[in-house]
């Protein structure tokens, strides 16, 4: 039975004393950072020299020094910067920072779990990983709700590591929404597959192929848009709020009729099949081998398919229209 943990069963005065730092800040690193500051924690950022994001911290009002710096100083070192980037700066930031009964904590298991980082064995580890983008984390908690997020601990030291992690998750808002408790290879397998097969590759691969089918057959690019991809978002929203009862429920009939006649055909046990295969990938590690290799070698496939991606038609028809939705533009983060 899974173990979920909300704010009575927190304490954010366990890092009452101790010193945070926040490593990048980016959106995860940025929502972590003001929302951490603002819980009544002692808060720095820890960046590399030159970086654009210096001076947005320092408007923001936050403390910030090199990354090797704030990690020195910190008794919790968060890492928010991109897995691939992770590695190196910590041989070359954290890891000499490290002194023993430190907790070093990560919002993704990918680098503890594939072995790109191997912490000494007298310092915590912790993860600490929100459901739900920096951005969102942020919004939420300046509306006084949160972010459901994932709680593990690696590595336990000094016998506090899962109190100070909880305590972290609740200063950034994660506790008024629920913590689950998981493992680093857990939420790293899982947060794979979730990405790859539904969330990121599943979706975007249905809604460009929904697209292509209904302009191949003549109708209007600009419905095929509204129809497989702008709607895609009051579906979720409706699912997001009460599950696919709720989202059949709102819905008309012939949907809900198209949903169960339509829908096994579309994914069966092929598309199935597909992600049985791509999870034992993750699994084994091929994958992230691919992904680091595919970083050493400079991003070839990565960059060719970004470029590609971005001229496909639904991207182009896409852009005009939203253009023309003054409601999706949100004023620049501040």
């Amino acid at each position: 039975m899974a173990i979920m943990y909300y704010e009575k069963d927190c304490d954010i005065g366990a890092l009452k004393g101790k010193t945070i730092a926040v490593i990048g800040y980016g959106s995860q690193g940025r929502a972590h950072a003001l929302n951490a500051k603002e819980s009544g924690l002692k808060v720095i950022v820890g960046l590399y020299e030159g970086s654009k994001s210096w001076q947005k911290a320092v408007d923001a009002g936050l403390e910030v020094k090199i990354a090797r710096s704030a990690a020195e100083k910190a008794d919790f070192i968060m890492i928010l910067v991109n897995d691939e980037n992770q590695a190196k700066l910590y041989q070359e930031s954290i890891k000499p920072a490290l002194t023993a009964g430190k907790i070093l904590a990560f919002a993704h298991g990918f680098n503890i779990h594939f072995g790109q980082i191997t912490p000494p064995p007298d310092v915590d580890v912790v993860m600490i990983a929100p459901k739900g983008p920096g951005h969102t984390v942020r919004e939420q908690y300046q509306a006084g709700a949160g972010v459901p997020m994932l709680v593990a601990v690696y590595q336990d030291i000094t016998g506090r590591a899962k109190r100070l992690a909880m305590a972290y998750a609740a200063a950034i808002g994660g506790a008024r929404a629920g913590l689950l408790e998981t493992t680093f290879k857990e939420e790293t397998e899982t947060d794979l597959f979730g990405e790859q097969t539904v969330l990121c590759g599943g979706v975007s691969a249905l809604m460009k192929a929904g697209y292509e089918v209904l302009t191949e057959a003549g109708y209007q690019p600009e419905s095929a848009y509204f129809e497989v991809m702008h709607e895609m978002k009051l579906i979720i929203d409706l699912v997001n709020r009460g599950g696919l009862s709720f989202m059949r429920y709102s819905i008309s009939d012939t949907a809900e009729y198209g949903d169960y006649a339509t829908g096994p055909k579309i994914i069966g046990e092929d598309v199935k099949n597909a992600m049985r295969a791509a999870l034992k990938d993750i699994q084994s590690g091929k994958f992230a081998r691919e992904w680091i290799l595919e970083n050493a070698a400079g991003r070839p496939f990565f960059n060719r398919m970004r470029a590609i991606e971005a001229t496909h038609p639904i991207e182009k028809v896409g852009k005009e229209l939203r253009s023309m939705m003054s409601w999706l533009h949100a004023p620049s983060e501040r």
